[in-house]
């Protein structure tokens, strides 16, 4: 039972996968610093305190539905989502990701997409132009 357990501590993937929670822990920090300085920014050029933690039904002097909370947490949301589109944006421009090259052309007849390769379309049957004129 030690050999299994060492055996599945050990994989690849769990390390992997250990690394990379640990390593997206360190991220959520970072992006949580930046949303927090960003609202900070926003509320300085409104002139007040951005959070909408006050913002509620309220029933005399108690809050009863506190709907404020949810809608701070959405635009803190929002702020983090678009940290992250522009990281992934920035990596996969960097790494050259993203621009993997198509292998399938569309028939100009019925707008199937093909293979390359394909002298005829599966689809209508048609000879493809590009197939004849080589």
């Amino acid at each position: 039972m030690l050999k299994e357990f060492k055996s599945f501590v050990m994989r690849g993937n769990l390390i992997e996968l250990a690394t990379a929670f640990i390593l997206g822990l360190a991220f959520a920090a970072v992006v949580t610093s930046f949303t927090n300085m960003v609202l900070g920014v926003i509320s300085y050029i409104v002139g007040g305190h951005v959070s909408f933690d006050g913002l509620g039904v309220h029933r005399g002097t108690s809050i009863v539905i506190p709907y404020g909370r949810f809608l701070t947490a959405v635009v803190s949301f929002l702020i983090v989502a678009a940290v992250l589109f522009l990281v992934v944006k920035a990596y996969n421009r960097a790494t050259g990701r993203g621009k993997e090259e198509s292998k399938t052309k569309t028939c100009q007849f019925c707008f199937t997409d093909i293979a390359l390769g394909a002298t005829r379309c599966p689809s209508c049957t048609s000879y493809l132009e590009e197939a004849t004129a080589s």
